[in-house]
């Protein structure tokens, strides 16, 4: 890229740092801004922020300009390196340009209408598990009958929205040829279901474009060496998308117990 810009993304606009210095931009103008971008051959960096960034990576994508989303923990760690301890939206989006300047950074193309529609209806669905996680504990907390029908009734409703969220995400797969293949071909894998293929679709774009071990370090699976001279440290997984990490979690606790081969796997990793 000719021109990198550096963006601290906010809900109603962003902070800009480019070649030509530092502007704030509404969100009301992410189309002009992305048609200034092309206009001078450029390319963005921005941070995963929670789908914030997503108008933002919309208009990119509409107009044909390289994006680049990074990790929030990376780019935080590459201020650090640079000594730039203070943070402010202004130096965010300074750290952002000079990472885009720096490194080589893989763009994300955007998504289409299809699975914007399904990362929301999957996103919706993961919320309202993890309300009925919380109002689960919250029934073994009290023995009020009165609080405990009071539960009761909020977990039976979200039951029955999980279900019909459920129901909208297998309809919106089946919709798509391309998903439907890709659903199909997740869900031969053992110990993976309906939830951990959507989670994978959804949640994992470079699976099939990287190594196995540079997705098992992207999702924070990959056990990272701790050693230190003569020293051996205890190998330990951490980082990564943790959503993911969960749901994948469930799947090979699954698997190692009903396929043999993943067994023996799960056994001569415990064992090491």
């Amino acid at each position: 890229m000719e021109n990198v810009f550096g963006v601290d993304v906010a809900k109603a606009w962003i902070d800009v740092a480019g070649p030509d210095g530092y502007q704030r931009v509404s969100n009301k103008d992410l189309t002009a801004f992305a048609q200034a971008v092309r206009a001078v051959h450029g390319g963005v960096v921005f941070e995963a922020s929670g789908g914030c960034e997503t108008p933002l990576r919309t208009a990119l994508g509409t107009v044909g300009v390289p994006a680049i989303r990074v990790n929030p923990r990376r780019s935080r760690a590459f201020a650090n390196s640079l000594g730039r301890l203070a943070k402010t939206d202004k130096v965010d989006a300074q750290v952002l340009r000079e990472m885009g300047q720096r490194l080589d950074l893989p763009e994300c193309p955007p998504d289409s209408e299809e699975m914007l529609h399904l990362k929301a209806l999957q996103l919706r669905r993961r919320q309202l598990v993890e309300d009925a996680k919380r109002e689960k504990v919250r029934w073994t907390q009290t023995t009020d009958p009165q609080t405990r029908r009071s539960i009761q009734r909020v977990l039976d409703v979200l039951k029955e929205e999980v279900a019909v969220l459920s129901r909208q995400i297998e309809a919106c797969i089946a919709a798509s040829r391309d998903l439907s293949e890709r659903a199909h071909l997740l869900r031969g894998a053992p110990g993976v279901g309906p939830v951990v293929a959507t989670a994978l679709l959804t949640e994992l774009p470079e699976l099939g474009a990287l190594s196995p071990r540079q997705v098992a370090a992207l999702v924070g699976v990959a056990p990272m060496a701790r050693d230190s001279g003569t020293r051996i440290g205890k190998r330990r997984i951490g980082g990564g998308r943790k959503s993911l990490r969960d749901a994948l979690y469930m799947a090979g606790l699954s698997a190692s117990r009903s396929d043999p081969g993943l067994r023996a796997f799960a056994e001569r990793l415990k064992e090491n």
